[in-house]
């Protein structure tokens, strides 16, 4: 089952202050993916399609899927500056891949074909 969560602002300070994110995100499900994006962007708008089609195609993944548009919330410089300095990554969308906890890639964007590649490895 895939389900499809907005991170928190707990979550995001978390991660803040950890420099990553907390095992209740990275261990929410056997596979996760971290989504950090701005609203604008058309690539994101494309991603966003194709994970919310995925739900009903692949009900054998148990995957949870953490979302922060970042630029919509009132923390949004600082988690800016953690997503580029900390995480190291300026472009968006900004994915993030767990499995078991662990960090097992990195993309931006990717096609629906491409996400599911990084859990079938």
């Amino acid at each position: 089952m895939i389900r499809r969560l907005e991170l928190t602002r707990e979550q995001a300070a978390l991660a803040m202050r950890q420099g990553e994110f907390d095992e209740g995100v990275r261990g929410a499900s056997p596979l996760v993916a971290v989504v950090l994006t701005q609203d604008w962007c058309g690539q994101w708008a494309a991603m966003d399609g194709y994970l919310a089609e995925m739900v009903g195609r692949h009900p054998e993944l148990e995957l949870t899927v953490f979302q922060l548009e970042y630029n919509r919330v009132d923390y949004f410089q600082d988690f800016l500056r953690f997503k580029e300095q900390v995480l190291g990554n300026a472009v968006i969308p900004y994915v993030r891949y767990y499995q078991d906890g662990r960090l097992i890639g990195q993309s931006n964007y990717v096609s629906e074909r491409q996400f599911l590649e990084f859990f079938r490895k």
